[in-house]
């Protein structure tokens, strides 16, 4: 039924500063937005091996009840070298949620709000690099 990561969806009530925040972070600019011209209400990234998609959506437009107070599930993005990713995440302004923890041999994970309030996790994953080396062989 589940396929895998599609797209994740985070709400900012300043669309600009969040694509350009998450810019930085990226290294690489938004390659979708809209409106194209003015202020956004609605920008994506692709990110990662996979190109998944990162969009930010105008809060304007999130469902009843949604808050910047935490909240849902965590998506967790794979990285190279989370204590690198940890500081810098922390070096941007994103306020610790999650301390970096091993969940067990090969898997460590820490989460951090980011200044839009949104929870964004990072992993270092050894399934993950198993199954990106499967598929370049």
């Amino acid at each position: 039924m589940l396929r895998g990561l599609t797209t994740i969806t985070f709400y900012a009530q300043d669309v600009a500063a969040a694509r350009d925040w998450y810019a930085e972070l990226l290294g690489i600019g938004a390659y979708f937005q809209r409106p194209e011209q003015g202020d956004p209400a609605y920008v994506e990234f692709r990110v990662g091996d996979y190109l998944h998609e990162l969009g930010i959506v105008d809060a304007r437009y999130a469902p009843d009840g949604w808050s910047s107070e935490d909240g849902g599930a965590i998506a967790y993005w794979a990285v190279d070298d989370l204590e690198a990713a940890w500081k810098r995440l922390l070096e941007m302004g994103a306020i610790p949620y999650d301390e970096p923890t091993e969940r067990g041999p090969g898997f460590v994970t820490a989460s951090v709000r980011d200044p839009f309030g949104n929870i964004l996790g990072v992993m270092a994953n050894q399934h993950y690099l198993d199954v990106l080396a499967g598929r370049k062989g």
